[in-house]
């Protein structure tokens, strides 16, 4: 099977970054250019062949579930999961697992956008084991820094690594394709040392242990809308 057909779309937290403006609503829900951020993603990789989403939900879950329901109004099937202890993205990885079974799948963060069409090289799975989407000239910093060879897979991935690790002009996006295979990598996560089981570390894991992970270059608009200053800049940039 060479094209992704469901995804998985983690939209558990509150967002406590966006302070006030999570009160009453996830920070997947929040809108951006009049449509929440959550209602893009499932739109995007709607228009890309995807039928089938799990939504992973936590906080403030009804608000989700009430606009989504079955997702027969975007024209696809949508179930949801609850996470009930945050306890970091490689867990939550975990229950995915009955819903994609031993088919390939996407991961999304629910707060990141992306023009649809970034979707679909992530749709194409053929020849893979796991695909991650990267952006250039980020700070990576803040996230991930992506190393690449020169035909395009991936050798390494360091999660904020600090003043002194070592650095790539390329950022994990935070938007990814799975075999089922990746499900024997989170199963054997250890805490980090933040306390979480994190799913770049299992990433990691299956790059060492000789997986095929391709990057793809994200060429379009990319926003991970982590804060009320992004969300601004992109409601303001909507409105201009």
């Amino acid at each position: 099977m060479s094209q992704i057909t469901q995804a998985v779309i983690l939209a558990a937290g509150r967002g406590t970054r966006m302070r006030e403006l999570t009160e009453e609503l996830p920070k997947p829900m929040i809108p951006v250019r009049g449509r929440p951020i959550l209602e893009h993603i499932v739109t995007g990789l709607a228009a890309n062949g995807v039928k089938r989403f799990l939504i992973v939900v936590g906080y403030r879950k009804d608000v989700v579930m009430d606009y989504f329901g079955d997702g027969s109004r975007f024209g696809v099937a949508v179930e949801y999961v609850e996470q009930v202890t945050q306890d970091g993205t490689g867990r939550v990885v975990e229950l995915g697992r009955d819903f994609t079974g031993a088919d390939p799948f996407v991961l999304s963060y629910g707060d990141i956008l992306v023009s649809p069409d970034s979707y679909g090289p992530l749709v194409d799975f053929a020849g893979v084991d796991a695909k991650i989407a990267v952006k250039r000239d980020e700070d990576v910093r803040k996230g991930g820094a992506v190393f690449i060879d020169g035909d395009g897979w991936v050798t390494d991935l360091i999660e904020k690594g600090g003043p002194d690790a070592p650095t790539s002009p390329y950022y994990n996006a935070g938007i990814y394709s799975f075999s089922s295979g990746i499900y024997g990598y989170t199963a054997r996560l250890q805490l980090s040392p933040r306390g979480e089981y994190e799913l770049t570390d299992a990433i990691v894991d299956l790059v060492r242990s000789g997986g095929r992970m391709k990057a793809v270059e994200l060429s379009g608009d990319w926003a991970d809308v982590r804060d009320p200053e992004v969300l601004a800049e992109l409601n303001q940039s909507a409105a201009s």
